[in-house]
């Protein structure tokens, strides 16, 4: 049995990789980008790696024996008939979000966007949102030296997103400009007759002194299996600030592996909201990494699992410079027999005296067979520093819904509030009205 498991696991892979290979050798970046050679690199890397287990420790978790059951197909282009209507958007007014960049199985999708066809008086002209073929020649460049950072790769799905790379989502902020419209990157999966695994890409530069605020979304058109397997760069310049919400709300019967890998230059700020809702199996590797001294970091993250769902949440931060401070602040709700998954990391290494560092995990399990594993993480070289890190795990408490139904509220009405107390901590630091009431509304429905 164990042999045959072993075999299903590298042909998977190497089915993808096969896939991917044809991806690329159909893609026109090649030269520009200079693609080719990281994908040949990625699938080098791929077919020598193992797909994760159990056995895994920072897979023991999330058992993904399920997906390998699943015969996943890449598709080779952009053929989804996706209508406007069809997108259900995180705000009530789609006027409130007029950047919008949208992408369909991984691939741009110019009608559906509206970033090509605005020309608003307060948009910058150097600013650019597109995808990777329009970036303008003089950013080019840059971009490239983002890419090329995951020629060294060091975790598989990361690695196979890189080998089928064929296009992205780009937002470029030029030097001491502050973009003050949000700037909505929607991520469509559109299952087919079969499982269908689409892999998007984003690259954001924000470059010193700049400001922009993204939201980064995805969700499914349809129904089917699905397999997402996305990676997003967030390049936080000298003195930048980067407010990035990170909305999953993908169908049932998904898989969603994401990947962000953030970099910090001195004296920058980054705020990360990442809020799980969707999806059968979910997993968010969250990676930042600071590259200069003085850097606030800001990690606030909600997952909601119920049914049979399972949400899985790893991050680090990587301190190797002196007088950067964090906060993490990380809740789960957890109800029926689904389970929620949270380790975080946090390196404070010798340089990085004068550390400020804060990490907390909340959870909230609703019903006798839901389940939560947390585990907050400290690794501190530095003797100079201010850490603390901490984790609850409880449930409603009965004399809080006696209470309110002493006020003349019903069991389910007096769930219900509670429940939106426990998020309403997270989503009311949502930087867009419109997604924080939208999440609240879906929170409580599924509480």
């Amino acid at each position: 049995m164990m042999n045959t498991q072993v075999v299903s696991r590298e042909m998977f892979l190497t089915d993808l990789v096969n896939q991917c290979g044809k991806l690329g050798a159909a893609n026109k970046e090649s030269s520009a980008y200079g693609l080719q050679d990281l994908r040949d690199a990625a699938m080098e890397y791929v077919l020598s790696s193992t797909f994760p287990t159990v056995r895994d420790e920072e897979w023991r978790f999330t058992d993904l024996s399920s997906v390998l059951q699943i015969p996943f197909h890449i598709p080779q282009s952009n053929q989804s008939k996706v209508k406007l209507a069809d997108i259900i958007m995180p705000v009530k007014n789609r006027e409130d979000l007029p950047l919008r960049l949208v992408f369909v199985n991984g691939f741009y999708a110019p009608d559906l966007s509206t970033v090509e066809s605005l020309v608003l008086p307060n948009l910058p002209l150097d600013f650019y949102a597109g995808n990777l073929s329009n970036v303008p020649k003089k950013y080019q460049g840059r971009i490239s030296d983002v890419l090329s950072k995951h020629r060294q790769q060091t975790e598989v799905f990361t690695a196979l997103n890189t080998a089928g790379l064929a296009d992205s989502a780009v937002v470029f902020v030029p030097a001491n400009m502050s973009i003050d419209l949000p700037i909505h990157l929607l991520f469509l999966t559109a299952p087919g007759a079969s499982g269908t695994m689409c892999q998007p890409h984003c690259s954001v530069i924000a470059e010193p002194g700049s400001n922009v605020t993204l939201i980064e979304d995805y969700a499914t058109i349809g129904n089917g299996p699905a397999f997402t397997n996305a990676v997003t760069d967030v390049v936080v310049g000298e003195n930048a600030t980067v407010n990035h919400v990170r909305l999953q709300r993908e169908g049932g019967e998904v898989v969603h592996i994401g990947k962000s890998a953030i970099e910090q230059s001195r004296n920058s700020r980054y705020t990360c909201h990442a809020i799980n809702l969707g999806g059968k199996i979910s997993r968010h590797n969250l990676e930042v990494f600071q590259r200069g001294e003085a850097t606030e970091t800001t990690l606030n993250g909600l997952s909601v699992a119920f049914g049979e769902q399972l949400a899985d949440t790893h991050s680090l931060i990587d301190f190797n410079h002196p007088h950067g401070t964090s906060r993490q602040l990380h809740k789960c709700i957890v109800g029926n027999k689904a389970r929620a998954v949270f380790n975080g990391k946090v390196f404070v290494r010798k340089a990085a005296q004068l550390t400020d560092a804060g990490q907390l995990s909340r959870n909230l399990l609703l019903s006798p067979r839901a389940r939560v594993d947390t585990k907050p993480q400290l690794e501190i070289v530095a003797d100079n520093v201010k850490c603390s890190h901490g984790a609850t795990v409880s449930q409603l408490e009965d004399d809080e819904l006696f209470y309110l139904q002493s006020r003349g509220l019903d069991l389910e009405r007096s769930r219900y509030l509670l429940i939106d107390a426990f998020a309403a901590e997270i989503l009311n630091l949502l930087p867009i009205i419109g997604v924080a009431k939208m999440l609240s509304t879906c929170v409580a429905i599924q509480g």
